[in-house]
């Protein structure tokens, strides 16, 4: 291994024993180990020591048997274990069987050449030259993902990408640039309007029950400059940190439609499938549930064979069903209610709790689900804002616009949301580029947030 594994290793396991020789008062002892799994997932996944994927079964294992009813350390007072069949479920969790039908699709769309006409058709207005090819593949992704899943905006714009990665050189930087570019754009599309990322519709929610109707165009309103600005300063970053060494890059603008019986089965499923994510709102089938569909047609009409589904990238999997059940833990035991709760908001001035709370939000939501960070802090911003700690219906808008927004930043690690790690399966993204170019994005989103809680959102309200 290298120094910089030698060192993740020594801290990954000094993180892992701390919470279990030092007592913290209020956590519980499973949520002492709970602690303990955290840092050590952390630091194996941004340290690499080994492959982030396997950080992740790592993951599942301790947990099952640390932390299940049917582990080892069952017994206790204020032991509260889940079963194990929690921890191991999440190989099947619904945002996975979403993956599953977004990477069919991506995958039998390169078998088909469909790939290479969506690129053919998307980024024509945008020119040959890779700032613009670039800023075209965020676009479009911001803003499909404004109106449909985070995750199947990805899944569907990697199918675009694959074609153009392939007629770069592999040396050329603004290959890491491009990867990362359709994820970011995925993350911060999803802010712009209250069904582009459920983070947005469990706040509206929050704040409906308080009284205050937030409509669709005043959401817009609210948070689409935020969006806007950061789509185009995350553009200016991936520029800035992966130039393109090529000033052009011939893109296969001609070409014609396969007319097989596969590959029009292919065209009708895509169709429908995206059809089906973008109007979830108006017909009310799960997007993981849509993922199904191309998984059953494509395979039974053979149009995705025995050796295509070998080929999947079913370690991206295994990397977010880690991640999924890390957040699961924390939950359970109490770990994110303690990490919340330990904080003395009361005591703390208006701008002071309001850039505490964005902070908290973007750091939680690395490693649990945004939309569980969400949950797990409205009722916190709601009663203070109630309670005249801060005060008035303004202060509780705010404070909702503030923890939705903030969590949706949250970019910085492979599983810190479900587009990062579809990014990782190109093969292209290594996590210290995520970790950069994620923490630059997330840490200037929270300014900006904090900007216009002082200065455009109190004009609004």
């Amino acid at each position: 291994m290298t120094r910089t594994k030698w060192i993740g290793l020594f801290l990954g396991i000094a993180g892992f024993l701390l919470p279990l020789l030092l007592s913290f008062p209020g956590l519980t002892t499973a949520g002492h180990i709970a602690m303990g799994i955290f840092l050590l997932a952390a630091v194996f996944w941004m340290f690499e020591v080994i492959p982030i994927y396997s950080t992740s079964l790592l993951v599942i294992f301790l947990q099952v048997t640390l932390l299940s009813r049917e582990g080892f350390l069952s017994h206790g007072s204020d032991y509260s274990p889940a079963p194990y069949t929690d921890f191991i479920s999440t190989l099947a969790d619904p945002i996975i069987i979403l993956f599953l039908g977004g990477f069919v699709l991506a995958d039998a769309a390169v078998k088909y050449n469909f790939d290479k006409n969506m690129t053919r058709i998307l980024l024509r207005p945008f020119g040959s030259d890779p700032k613009y090819i670039i800023l075209g593949l965020m676009s479009v992704t911001a803003i499909l993902s404004a109106f449909m899943s985070n995750t199947a905006t990805t899944a569907m714009m990697i199918t675009v990408l694959i074609p153009i990665l392939a007629r770069t050189d592999i040396n050329d930087p603004a290959r890491i640039g491009m990867a990362l570019s359709i994820p970011f754009a995925a993350n911060i599309g999803g802010v712009a309007t209250p069904i582009g990322t459920p983070p947005n519709a469990v706040v509206i929610a929050a704040l409906n029950q308080q009284g205050l109707n937030v409509e669709f165009g005043s959401w817009m309103v609210y948070a689409a400059p935020l969006a806007i600005i950061m789509l185009l300063f995350a553009w200016y970053l991936l520029l800035k940190l992966h130039p393109p060494a090529a000033s052009k890059i011939e893109l296969d603008m001609k070409g014609s439609w396969m007319k097989s019986k596969k590959a029009i089965t292919l065209y009708v499923v895509f169709a429908v499938t995206v059809l089906l994510w973008i109007t979830e709102t108006l017909h009310g089938i799960r997007s993981a549930i849509v993922a199904l569909l191309p998984v059953v047609v494509l395979t039974l009409t053979s149009t995705f064979e025995k050796e295509d589904i070998r080929k999947l990238p079913w370690e991206v999997l295994w990397l977010i069903a880690g991640g999924i059940s890390l957040g699961l833990s924390m939950q359970q035991t109490g770990l994110a209610d303690w990490v919340v709760d330990g904080i003395s908001w009361e005591a703390m001035p208006y701008l002071v709790l309001i850039s505490v709370f964005a902070l908290v939000a973007l750091v939680l939501s690395n490693f649990l689900s945004n939309t569980v960070t969400a949950s797990l802090m409205i009722p916190l911003g709601i009663s203070l804002a109630t309670s005249g700690v801060v005060g008035g219906p303004a202060s509780v808008m705010m404070i909702g616009l503030v923890i939705a927004l903030s969590t949706s930043f949250a970019m910085v690690l492979p599983i810190s949301t479900p587009p990062n790690a579809i990014a990782v399966s190109t093969g292209v993204v290594k996590t210290k580029d995520m970790i950069v170019s994620g923490s630059i994005i997330g840490i200037t989103a929270i300014i900006l947030v904090i900007i216009m809680t002082a200065f455009y959102w109190p004009f609004l309200l």
